[in-house]
């Protein structure tokens, strides 16, 4: 059986670092955070307040992709993935790539951005993610998890999705709540 890669994804101010800190830790699985495999020129474009291109996010998501393989073991990481085709490059890594999406609204997103500190994203730039955001598609293997409530309760509804999802590739399920 290939392993698993729990690849929580959505756009900036989602709680990607938190929830996947928190499954890796409940799993005990290693933790990868796709922001640290961002080029310089990447990391300065957002800094700056400039979205990324396709072309910009290619080799960081090569980068990411080969994380997966390198862990040569179930993993979970963060990744906005935002796009379909950014998920299709992720999914040819060896392992079974899952995905979680942690949806909010607009205004709880900008709200969270906001009282952030200490990354390079702007909140200027949540507009142009949520127009590039491809939601997962029928097909995918994932779940989409709605942000209400504290991070351990996201992070519970994401084990609880997991744990009820039947084994085999290629299936969708969604958590509504």
């Amino acid at each position: 059986m290939r392993p698993t890669a729990l690849v929580v994804m959505g756009v900036a101010g989602c709680g990607k670092s938190t929830v996947a800190g928190l499954l890796a830790d409940r799993l005990g699985w290693p933790l990868g955070e796709a922001d640290d495999w961002h080029p310089a020129a990447n990391v300065a474009a957002m800094t700056a307040g400039t979205p990324l291109s396709d072309a910009d996010r290619a080799p960081w998501l090569l980068a990411v992709r080969d994380w997966i393989d390198a862990q040569g073991g179930d993993c979970v990481l963060t990744c906005s993935a935002l796009r379909r085709s950014y998920r299709d490059v992720l999914r040819g890594a060896g392992a079974r790539v899952r995905f979680v999406h942690l949806d909010g609204s607009r205004d709880e997103l900008a709200a969270r951005l906001a009282a952030r500190t200490g990354h390079f994203m702007p909140a200027s730039l949540l507009d142009s993610q949520l127009a590039v955001l491809e939601p997962l598609e029928a097909d995918e293997d994932g779940v989409v998890v709605p942000i209400t409530g504290g991070p351990l309760e996201v992070a519970g509804r994401v084990e609880e999705a997991v744990a009820r999802q039947v084994s085999g590739s290629g299936n969708s399920w969604q958590v509504v709540g």
